[in-house]
């Protein structure tokens, strides 16, 4: 097969940045369609402001891709929770299993993850408005919760949380608390886990907040689970009940785990 004469290299090239140019320009036309869209295109870094302005005369974005589509949807199912239907607790932990931040160091640390069970249908019923009333008020429970525990709030997505704790016990707690808390009609799910993670200032990465992610999926409205490994780290625990353990296969996770229903201990 002949090679393609530096004409004909020339010509391909000057239809691809043609055909770039048009593209540019038309999505460009479409985010300005809607100011709502533009502004949050602009908070989060989606685009520029000098690209939007002249597309074909700037680069779309000087945000790093993994950064600005974590901002983007953050602010956007802020916004309009129905966004999240598409992609549930498995985006919060997409978003901190994608890459290693630069600046962290790989520690133990207990994650915990919650969120309300049937949050998409009751977003699908009752509207956007409705959801995001829910979600607002279900945030300003959590934050002080966390915190009493010397926990963080890693990340939100919609109704999901991504909580970390430096030992196992105070995530225990929290995560028993955090079920006590109204968020009616819906009602919290929370699953926990023990493990290492590469850990920064607003970050967390490894396959323990996979494995956390997995376990809450598995449990029910009003119901905690932890994984064995957080029983054994927090043995003899007072005040805690750790039920019978039972063996799962989690969906993105190789090996069984064991979870155990966990509770305030009575009497």
């Amino acid at each position: 097969m002949a090679k393609p004469t530096r004409a004909a290299r020339t010509t391909a090239a000057t239809t691809v940045q043609a055909l770039r140019r048009a593209m540019s320009r038309k999505a460009a036309d479409l985010i300005r369609s809607d100011p709502d869209t533009a502004a949050t295109a602009l908070e989060v870094g989606l685009v520029d402001r000098q690209w939007l302005d002249d597309p074909e005369a700037h680069p779309i974005s000087s945000g790093t891709p993994t950064g600005v589509l974590e901002r983007f949807l953050e602010r956007s199912v802020e916004q309009r929770p129905s966004r999240l239907a598409a992609l549930g607790l498995s985006a919060v932990q997409l978003l901190s299993s994608t890459e290693a931040p630069g600046d962290g160091e790989r520690q133990p640390v207990t994650v915990v993850f919650t969120d309300l069970e049937g949050f998409t249908s009751f977003t699908a019923e009752h509207g956007d408005a409705a959801a995001s009333t829910l979600v607002q008020d279900h945030r300003r429970a959590v934050g002080p919760i966390v915190r009493s525990w010397h926990g963080r709030v890693v990340k939100q997505l919609g109704d999901g949380f991504l909580l970390s704790f430096a030992e196992a016990k105070p995530g225990v707690l929290a995560a028993l608390e955090l079920l006590g808390t109204d968020t009616s009609p819906l009602r919290l799910r929370a699953g926990v886990h023990v493990g290492e993670a590469v850990v920064s200032r607003d970050d967390l990465v490894g396959h323990v907040v996979n494995v956390a992610a997995r376990v809450t999926e598995a449990a029910r409205g009003g119901q905690a689970l932890a994984t064995t490994d957080v029983r054994d780290a927090v043995s003899g625990m007072p005040g805690v009940h750790f039920g019978r353990a039972r063996t799962h296969r989690l969906k993105g996770v190789s090996e069984r785990i064991g979870l155990c229903d966990i509770s305030v201990a009575t009497g």
